[in-house]
């Protein structure tokens, strides 16, 4: 049975692990990162259909509201020819704002959505399933003050086939994660 409060709302009881001693349930990437990261932080992960990676699906299955799953977004932009590229930690229900903030922070003069292709194969992880865990040295972790905020939020485990579960306040405990006002805006 799960300790996390938002997974009592699922409709079959949810067996979370601590996801450093089930690496099986990580993308190598992630599962050596979380290795890592200080135990003094939670971070659990559970089994899921692969079918049910996608928000929308995620949440109607276990029952989720708004600010129990966020999102990792890939935006890249360059300036004086050099690339800056950012993972972008928000709340499900609203977007990153990478027109306006993320473009900002970036310094560049256009940011976009980086190519789905290029962003699996870079962070090692598969679409549906990327999280801040594991991203290549160079990229920013932008965090959404919002998430901080929240006792439990579900994230990418780097597959298809779990998510992690983790405090908002372990999630911007993350080695190099900047914690952002308004990186995002309701959907």
């Amino acid at each position: 049975m799960s300790q996390w409060t938002i997974l009592t709302h699922a409709p079959a009881p949810v067996e979370t692990v601590p996801a450093r001693e089930h690496p099986e349930l990580l993308a190598a990437p992630t599962a050596e990162a979380v290795a890592g990261f200080p135990a003094e932080h939670p971070v659990d992960v559970f089994a899921i259909d692969p079918d049910l990676a996608d928000t929308a699906a995620l949440t109607e299955a276990y029952g989720l509201k708004d600010g129990h799953s966020a999102n990792c977004v890939i935006v890249a932009g360059s300036r004086a020819g050099e690339e800056r590229i950012a993972a972008c930690m928000v709340l499900a229900h609203t977007r990153a704002d990478v027109n306006k903030r993320v473009r900002k922070l970036l310094d560049v003069r256009k940011a976009s959505f980086m190519d789905q292709e290029r962003a699996c194969a870079e962070s090692g992880m598969e679409y549906g399933g990327i999280g801040p865990f594991g991203l290549p040295d160079g990229y920013r972790i932008l965090i959404d003050s919002r998430i901080v905020a929240e006792p439990e939020v579900v994230i990418g485990s780097g597959i298809r086939g779990s998510k992690i579960i983790l405090s908002g306040q372990a999630l911007a405990a993350l080695p190099g994660a900047e914690v952002v006002e308004d990186l995002a805006i309701e959907v």
